[in-house]
Parts: structure tokens; sequence; C-alpha cells
């Protein structure tokens, strides 16, 4: 393959781009062909400035490209490479009212993780939090926070100017003590990864990049608050990667109060969220179906918010740091706990959803996320041996059946 063809053909395509024509996620068939073009692209950049735009993951080996178009790539190329769009994706919210400091919100205790508490508080356990940012002078987030990355830019730390990571950090990790806001989990250590915009919007590189990242730097879990309907191949490699490298990947299904729902919670490497409301069923306004692995609170949840403050949100985004809260209380406890192993605890240690109406338990998928009990069956399974799914009871297997028909 001619590499420097290739790179020049692209450079010509991105300066004839208008700004606003679609990135693309360029793949080679051939690891030896990515390893060509990228010592090719290493080359080319300091002489040609353009191609300093593109971004590369080492983990998919994949190539970032903004503006520029794919026809005449794929013309030339087509046996070699994979070309597909950079979608947008955004985060799983809806703003509610703003609130007071709670000291204990109603979702913190509705999963029992204050009872969990003195088994464990999640200590050590390193939570990758993909969003807005954080708010690094928040009161009740100073003591949780790593440095992280900014991927929007590099020479910046990763401070939220939407919200939204704040709001989850506080649920995931906040740590104030008996005056002001506790998270599921106060002793963990949240590494945000800034991929979203003020506006709530990334794009699929950008998440790409930040599951690299976090893979990279050895995380425990990966909370992912967001979503998109779009199928990617790019994104799914990478949650592949992830998963293999024993991280668990913990993502919303989608506020659009329909059966099935966004990705990346469909693909069956992650632990897919629903969210419930106040009265343990499930929100009106939370997508639902049998890949649902497990519900958490996602309706009126208050949390922390920029400058210093506090604020209520609603979605699938606030159910998810609950489930990954609890998950980070039990790696404390079992550090070398598999995703799979982990997906299997959650679901077998939930408790039934109230139904509304016309609803039927086998189509929502799984139950109530519960801590506690989830750290007294997965402590117990540590003692006698048994994975998962073992214990004595039914449930095992058929839990593993509904993990491994989950699409």
């Amino acid at each position: 393959m001619d590499y420097y063809g290739f790179w020049q053909m692209l450079l010509e395509e991105m300066k004839a781009a208008p700004k606003s024509a679609q990135r693309h996620i360029v793949t080679f068939n051939d690891p030896r062909m990515y390893a060509g073009a990228l010592s090719q692209w290493k080359s080319l950049k300091t002489k040609k400035p353009g191609l300093r735009q593109v971004q590369v993951s080492a983990l998919i080996q994949a190539f970032f490209v903004p503006a520029a178009g794919a026809g005449k790539l794929m013309d030339r190329y087509a046996d070699s490479l994979c070309i597909e769009e950079d979608h947008r994706i955004q985060v799983h919210s809806a703003l509610a009212d703003p609130s007071g400091p709670s000291m204990m919100p109603w979702g913190v205790k509705a999963i029992r993780a204050p009872q969990a508490w003195s088994r464990s508080t999640g200590v050590h356990v390193k939570i990758g939090v993909i969003d807005t940012g954080v708010d690094f002078r928040h009161p009740d987030l100073k003591h949780t926070l790593a440095s992280g990355v900014n991927l929007l830019n590099r020479g910046m730390m990763p401070l939220d100017d939407n919200g939204h990571g704040t709001h989850i950090a506080g649920t995931l990790a906040a740590a104030g003590g008996t005056r002001s806001m506790m998270g599921v989990a106060p002793r963990a250590l949240l590494y945000p990864v800034k991929a979203f915009d003020h506006n709530g919007s990334a794009y699929v590189s950008d998440i790409v990049l930040g599951i690299d990242w976090c893979v990279q730097n050895k995380v425990d879990i990966i909370n992912m608050s967001f979503g998109m309907r779009n199928r990617s191949k790019a994104l799914h490699d990478v949650v592949i990667k992830a998963y293999r490298a024993g991280i668990a990947i913990i993502a919303s299904s989608g506020n659009d109060g329909k059966r099935g729902g966004d990705y990346p919670a469909r693909y069956p490497e992650t632990i897919a969220v629903g969210a419930l409301d106040r009265r343990q069923r499930i929100a009106a306004f939370s997508n639902r179906g049998p890949y649902i692995d497990v519900y958490g609170p996602g309706e009126g949840i208050p949390s922390c918010w920029l400058r210093e403050g506090y604020k209520e949100m609603s979605g699938t985004s606030m159910a998810t740091s609950h489930v990954t809260g609890a998950a980070a209380l039990l790696l404390a406890l079992r550090p070398g706990l598999s995703p799979r192993e982990l997906k299997l605890l959650l679901r077998r240690t939930a408790s039934p959803v109230r139904l509304r109406k016309g609803q039927r338990r086998a189509s929502l998928g799984g139950g109530a996320a519960d801590a506690l009990r989830l750290l007294r069956v997965g402590i117990r399974a540590r003692r006698s041996g048994g994975g998962a799914g073992s214990g004595g009871s039914s449930g095992g297997s058929g839990v593993a059946k509904a993990a491994a028909a989950k699409a």
C-alpha cells in the first residue's frame, strides 16, 4: 500500500471539506497496514501541520479524521479500509429543579448503601467517569478526585462546563461528611475523563479515546451515562477491549420511555441500567426491556453541581451512577471479580421492581439494585469458592441465560 499517497489524499480531502463536514473513523483490515500508516503519519505530521488534527487510538488501531469526505478513500482503498461516520453522542439526563444540599440522597438510601458501609466504602477502587468533566472545587468531591484527562483540550484539567459530570460524580463518591452530600461509594477514587463539551455532546471518537485512556490507566470500572441510537463498530471494538482487560463498563439505557435502548448499553459486554422512580417502579422516561441488567434510582436525584452547588436531575444517567457506586463497594472487597461475574451478581441480587398497569416482569429485564445484598452474596460466593452464578438456588443458571441473551 502507498501510505504516503493515502495520507496525501486524506490531507487534500480535509483541506477541501467545509468545517461542518462529517468526521470519520478509519480502521485497516490488516494490522500490518495500520502499523505502516501509523509510521508514515508520525513522520509526515511534522512537515504537514494539517495531519496533526488526526487522532489515534492504539487500542482499536483506528485513526479519527476531522471534516473529511470518505468517497475517494473508499474508491481507492476499498479492500483495505473500514470507514464509519463519527456520530454524535449525548449524555442521558433531563434537568429538574435546583435543590439544596441533602446529607443522604433518597437514591443512596434506596439501594441500601449506608447499611453496606460497615463492610465497604469503595476504598481504592478506581472509577473512570467519561462525561463532561467535574467541579474540582466542590467541597464534597475534593477528597475523591484524581487528575483525570481532558480529551477536548489535553493541556487543561477536565473541568466541568456543563454540570452533568459533577452530578454523576456526586452520586458516585461524594464524601462531604456529616454536614453535606454523601455518595454511594464515598472512598472510591474518581478519574474524570472529559469527552463531552458544554452542551453535553461528544463524538464517538472522543468516547473511544476515553475508554482507551481508562484501559491504559488501569481503572476498575467505567461509568458511561450517555448513549446514541446508532451502532458503531469502533465503539463496540473498544468496549470489547476494555471487557477483555477486566474493566466493567456500566452504561445508561436512555430516556425515550421505550422498549429497547441506546448504545453502548445494548452491547452484551456492558452492564445496562434503567431508571426507577421513588416508588420502585420503572420511571416513565426510562427505556426498558430484557437487555436491561439492573435498575437504579433515577428520578429527582439531588447531587453536586457547578460552582460548589447542588441540583436535582432525572435520567438513566443518574441511575447508572448509583449502580456503578454499588459495584465499587463490591470490587473493594473482591478486586479480582470479572465484568461478567459482576453483571451476574448485580442481576442475581436485584430486588423485584413494582409493576405499572399492563407491565409484565419478564419484559422489563433486571430488578432494582441492592448494594447491601450485593455485598452479602458477593462475599459469600468468595468464601465458598464459587462464582457469581453459584449459590444453591435456581437463580444462577436463569440469570446466566438472561445475561447471555442480552442483545
